[in-house]
């Protein structure tokens, strides 16, 4: 997954929305993650942008893709 250069996170309170796209805008991937899957999910991609709704958990998941 080196071609990722912008992660989508859509937050929820079991399932999130991943969509990862290109430099050029093209979708490498879309898919559902659970609450214990996320932080494992960013550990295996390379820096990238991410970019998330505003709400209540967006600062703690920001802290925690942040370290990575």
């Amino acid at each position: 997954m080196k071609e990722v250069s912008i992660v989508g996170l859509d937050l929820a309170k079991r399932v999130f929305q991943v969509h990862a796209a290109r430099s050029d805008g093209a979708v490498v991937l879309r898919r559902k993650l659970s609450r214990d899957q996320v932080v494992v999910f960013f550990t295996e991609l390379p820096k990238c942008t991410v970019a998330m709704e505003a709400c209540a958990t967006a600062h703690y998941w920001a802290r925690e893709i942040g370290k990575l």
